[in-house]
């Protein structure tokens, strides 16, 4: 079935765009979200009588989530689960408990704009992509930990970690421009 797509879809194409789809994917997802119209004469003119207001509303959202996204910036998360001596999670972290710590962090978001390619069973810090505009989206820090003091002990020797890294990595230019110099 060809679609015209009325805002830009991840893998699929750009606004405007007249894209081949799965019957399902156009009648289950595409239309009733307005996302797309079937391809036709008619809703071809519509579109293209409609593409100024449309291409305006989408900037307006794209802006919107852009200042978002710039508040989200450096927006680290703690979730506290039960887990086992192993750091194996007793059940996992999903899309919507993230989603639920983004909320409390006082962003408001959905569960469908969390990207997380599977569930999260073990304890840890983790890149979460957040989805905020088809053009927008920003990486959060998870860290998934058995309590609030383990996730700040593990801040502190990541922290040191990093330190160590950086200094040796500044020790061993410093080694390298002497070398060169001799």
């Amino acid at each position: 079935m060809e679609v015209i797509l009325l805002e830009r879809i991840e893998k699929l194409g750009q606004m405007g765009d007249i894209v081949r789809v799965k019957p399902g994917f156009a009648r289950n997802y595409l239309l009733p979200q307005a996302k797309a119209l079937r391809s036709n004469k008619e809703n071809l003119a519509l579109f293209e009588s409609r593409k100024a207001q449309l291409e305006a509303a989408n900037l307006k959202r794209r802006e919107e989530a852009e200042q978002v996204s710039a508040k989200m910036e450096g927006l680290n998360l703690l979730i506290v689960r039960q887990a086992a001596e192993t750091g194996q999670l007793y059940g996992s972290v999903t899309g919507r408990d993230v989603r639920d710590a983004v909320r409390d962090a006082g962003y408001d978001i959905e569960r469908r704009q969390v990207v997380l390619d599977q569930p999260l069973k073990e304890i840890g810090t983790y890149g979460i992509r957040i989805i905020l505009h088809p053009d927008v989206s920003r990486m959060i820090n998870v860290t998934v930990a058995r309590s609030v003091e383990e996730a700040e002990r593990n801040a502190k020797a990541a922290a040191k970690a990093a330190a160590k890294a950086e200094a040796a990595a500044d020790a061993t230019e410093a080694f390298e421009a002497e070398a060169a110099n001799a």
